[in-house]
C-alpha cells in the first residue's frame, strides 16, 4: 500500500524519565551523595526537576551552595551510588514493543539525554536497545539542555529538517528543547516533572502513559491500519 507523506519522518526521544524508569533512583542517588559530604539534600521535587539536564549541570542547580572546589567530589559520589544501581532499572512497561513496532513502520528514531556517552551506551547495550536508534546525542557531546544542539545535531545528521521532527520527553527541559530548535513535543507525565509543569510548557500534547503515548502516535503519524500493540506485563 503507497502511503502519503508522513507528518514527521524522525522521532527523538529522551531517556531517563521516558523511556527507562529510573526517576526515583536518580533521585536518591543525589540525595545520597549529599549526604555523603554532608551538604545540603535537596527534596524529592528539586531533585526530580533537575532530572533531564547534564549530570555538572543538574547537581550544581540542586547544590548551589557548594564550593567550587568541592563540586568534583560531589559528581563522584552521585557517580557511585547510580553506577551501583543502573544495572536494576527497567523500561517502563510497553515502551520496547512501542519502539519496535514504530522502527518496523519506517520511523528514524533518535535519543537526545542529559546521560553522559558512556552511561549512554552502557543502557543501550544492558537492555539491548542499540539496535533500535539511527542516531543518539548526550549532554556531554552537544549542548545540555534546554539548547536546542542535541536535535540539530540529529537533524544533521539524519538529514531530517527540523519541521518533520517530534520530541518526546518528560520534562519541561525537553520541551524547552524541541521548541528552541523549532520541533514539535509530546510531554509525558509519568517521569520526573509533574503534570501542571509540563502543561505550562509548550507541546501537542500531555500522555499520563505509555499506552496513551501509543495512541496519541498511532492516531497522529499517518500511519495507516496500525498493528495493535500487545503490551508485555
Amino acid at each position: 500500500m503507497k502511503y502519503e507523506e508522513r507528518r514527521y519522518d524522525l522521532i527523538v526521544w529522551d531517556w531517563d524519565g521516558t523511556i527507562m524508569d529510573s526517576t526515583p533512583t536518580i533521585v536518591h542517588c543525589i540525595q545520597q551523595a549529599c549526604r555523603d559530604l554532608d551538604f545540603p539534600v535537596p527534596d524529592d521535587s528539586i531533585a526530580s526537576y533537575v532530572i533531564g539536564l547534564g549530570v555538572q549541570d543538574s547537581l550544581r542547580r540542586v547544590a548551589p551552595s557548594v564550593h567550587p572546589a568541592r563540586f568534583p567530589e560531589l559528581v563522584d559520589r552521585f557517580r557511585y551510588h547510580y553506577l551501583s544501581k543502573d544495572h536494576e532499572l527497567h523500561l517502563f512497561v510497553g515502551i520496547r514493543e512501542l519502539l519496535e513496532d514504530l522502527k518496523n513502520k519506517g520511523f528514524l528514531l533518535g535519543v537526545a539525554t542529559g546521560k553522559p556517552r558512556r552511561g549512554l551506551n552502557r543502557s543501550l547495550d544492558f537492555h539491548e536497545l542499540k539496535h533500535i536508534f539511527h542516531d543518539t546525542r548526550t549532554a556531554d557531546e552537544s549542548f545540555s539542555k534546554p539548547h536546542p544542539g542535541m536535535l540539530l545535531d540529529l537533524s544533521d545528521s539524519l538529514q531530517v529538517p527540523v519541521r518533520k521532527m517530534l520530541m518526546i520527553g518528560d520534562t519541561t527541559h525537553d520541551l524547552e528543547m524541541a521548541e528552541s530548535a523549532g520541533v514539535d513535543g509530546i510531554a509525558v507525565s509519568y517521569g520526573a516533572h509533574p503534570a501542571d509543569a509540563l502543561r505550562s510548557a509548550k507541546s501537542l500534547a500531555c500522555l499520563d502513559n505509555v499506552e496513551q503515548l501509543a495512541a496519541w502516535l498511532y492516531s497522529n503519524l499517518d500511519i495507516q491500519h496500525p498493528t495493535p500493540i500487545e503490551i508485555s506485563k
